[in-house]
């Protein structure tokens, strides 16, 4: 059996990693696009602060790691798929066959279609190479505007205060983090990093980016009709899948490639996971993508289980958000949104920079954010996971809901349960 695997990001290097342990005798190939060992990207804010080497962004630090395990590393970037002849062809003209295929290509930043995004001092940061141009282009005192305060945007946005940068971030949203964080919660983070003496700028976008003046190579545009001069610009505008290569190939592609619980796609013997995965989701059974390292390292094992010919199911996506912004941090687990025919509570002390917020449907909690709380906020992830019934716990809730942790005890244990609402 020979299995090709694209992408070595974490999902590619977990699946590998899996299908070595459910076939020790298979044909392993696992290609990356980009020409370096399989690294992490989250790792590349730590390196832009110079907490660790390139060396410190790689996913397996054991030098002949996947030569012990017999899977074969191969430098290309898909083309194409023929599927019908089991066949995948490669941007330098090679081509690979298999008989059981993971997309794991990962994703892509976006590059809004603003005049002047193309610049050279205009960068994104989502590979090593562009972690080696800013590194190249920022120094500290250096005028740094960043497109985006979303997940991926705030962890860049600390490695560049981190540099000593004065900092302007630019998002189109109400709120920061709006794809994580409610707007209350969104608009807590706001005035924190307000205060480390970061500019923030919100329900604004970039019109334009132009030549400098004399005072600095940009003059960076906004629709909030201000006008900044710029040394460089951070586009963090959001990622999208690669999934270009997909196109006539017969697997279903919406804004990720469609897999069911088996990670398996409309065409037998081809799978995904990672980013570029629409999976079910918990709740709802709706297709979604969700970009985050633990979904992939979940998604990529049952994939390969199944490769193998094993039978293992993914129980459904669970969004899984923790962030550190400049200290201050925050999480948000499920449908932290809410349901329209749920309850929902919010407990705020904005004094303390404490933030809770719960959402039910019926007696489950579906959904969870919360800022300044450390203490047991892995409970709120277990009760969320788990559609454990809360009973008479959910009024509690309502009534005190920084009380999540006792209520997962309870729901947990039956007998203290029954004994806590006596």
């Amino acid at each position: 059996m020979k299995y090709l695997i694209l992408g070595n990001g974490p999902a590619g290097v977990i699946a590998a990693e899996t299908l070595r342990a459910e076939d020790p005798q298979g044909d392993i190939v696992m290609a990356g696009s980009e020409d370096a060992p399989p690294y992490s990207r989250m790792a590349i804010p730590y390196l832009l602060e110079g907490n660790i080497d390139e060396s410190g962004t790689y996913l397996r630090k054991r030098a002949g790691h996947f030569d012990t395990l017999g899977v074969r590393q191969k430098a290309g970037r898909a083309v194409a798929l023929d599927a019908a002849a089991r066949r995948v062809l490669f941007h330098d003209g090679s081509h690979e066959d298999y008989d059981r295929l993971l997309i794991a290509t990962g994703s892509h930043p976006v590059r809004p279609p603003i005049p002047g995004i193309d610049r050279p001092e205009t960068q994104t940061c989502w590979t090593l190479e562009d972690a080696r141009a800013i590194a190249a282009l920022t120094r500290p005192g250096s005028r740094v505007l960043q497109l985006g305060a979303g997940f991926i945007g705030c962890i860049i946005m600390e490695a560049l205060a981190a540099r000593g940068v004065e900092l302007t971030v630019v998002e189109m949203g109400d709120r920061m983090v709006p794809r994580m964080m409610t707007p209350e919660a969104g608009g807590m983070i706001k005035r924190w990093v307000e205060s480390k003496g970061i500019r923030v700028r919100t329900s604004a976008g970039v019109e334009r980016i132009d030549d400098g003046d004399g005072n600095a190579p940009l003059k960076v545009r906004l629709s909030t009709g201000e006008a900044l001069d710029c040394d460089v610009v951070i586009v963090a505008a959001g990622v999208a899948p690669n999934v270009g290569f997909l196109d006539n190939t017969g697997v279903h592609v919406a804004k990720g490639v469609i897999v069911d619980a088996r990670m398996e796609t409309a065409v037998e013997g081809i799978y995904a996971a990672g980013d570029v995965a629409e999976a079910p989701d918990l709740f709802t059974g709706a297709h979604l993508v969700s970009a985050i390292q633990p979904n992939a390292a979940d998604q990529a094992r049952i994939a390969a289980v199944n490769m193998a010919g094993g039978e293992a199911r993914l129980p459904g996506v669970l969004a899984i958000n923790v962030l550190d912004t400049l200290g201050l941090i925050s999480t948000s687990f499920g449908q932290w949104w809410g349901d329209p025919a749920g309850q929902g509570v919010e407990h705020v002390d904005a004094e303390a920079n404490r933030y809770l917020s719960l959402q039910f449907k019926d007696d489950v909690l579906i959904g969870a954010t919360s800022i300044g709380i450390t203490a047991h906020v892995g409970a709120l992830r277990g009760l969320i996971q788990g559609r454990l019934n809360l009973g008479p716990w959910k009024d509690r809730l309502l009534a005190n809901p920084t009380a999540f942790f006792e209520a997962y005890v309870a729901a947990t244990q039956p007998t203290t349960l029954m004994r806590s609402a006596a």
